[in-house]
């Protein structure tokens, strides 16, 4: 009996510690985790317990069927969803900086950029403008670019290392085509021109 409550202890500190190690890596996805499983992301209504579905390994839940409906068919129709989801995603943006890191023209930026957070940033603002279940909650693009000095030349050398990362992994032009229109939607606030 003492060593089942002596290895339950363990675990329990073990379970602590990871929970913890959770929230101060990334505090954010927790709170949007639960949110996600009280909040119907569909009506904004508190969810029924009995309306779920499993997308990408997580779990969501809504407060009406046609909620649920309308999400499922969201994630079928979206850019996110036809490019191949989270994993595909998460491929591109690790692909993409390899290229940028190597390009003389815009690598300066990111010198002093902890890369591990820049990646994972990176990773949630595409998968939200492509149409992920998660929203953006990061700054917006003419704060998080304010002051660099950035032109029309690094906005292109930017979007050409993009378009050749998802030429690389083999994506369907017409595809490429989506993301390169998403992409031109943050350049006058990449840029910090004056807004239209």
């Amino acid at each position: 009996m003492k060593l089942i409550l002596s290895s339950l202890a363990t675990i329990s500190v073990v379970m602590t510690l990871l929970v913890n190690a959770a929230l101060a890596a990334d505090p954010a996805a927790v709170a949007t985790e639960t949110a996600a499983n009280t909040i119907c992301p569909i009506s904004g209504k508190p969810v029924n317990p009995a309306i779920t579905t499993e997308y990408e390994g997580r779990k969501w839940a809504f407060a009406v069927e046609a909620c649920k409906t309308k999400w499922m068919k969201a994630r079928e129709d979206s850019l996110y969803q036809k490019l191949g989801g989270k994993a595909a995603i998460d491929a591109a943006v690790e692909a993409f900086y390899v290229k940028v890191l190597a390009d003389d023209r815009v690598k300066h930026f990111f010198d002093n950029v902890s890369m591990d957070k820049q990646r994972r940033k990176q990773k949630e603002f595409l998968s939200a403008a492509f149409g992920g279940p998660l929203p953006w909650t990061g700054k917006d693009m003419r704060k998080a670019h304010e002051g660099m000095g950035l032109t029309e030349a690094h906005f292109n050398a930017i979007a050409e290392n993009l378009v050749n990362t998802l030429k690389d992994l083999k994506i369907p032009q017409e595809l490429i085509d989506q993301v390169v229109a998403v992409a031109l939607t943050t350049k006058d606030d990449v840029l910090g021109k004056p807004k239209k």
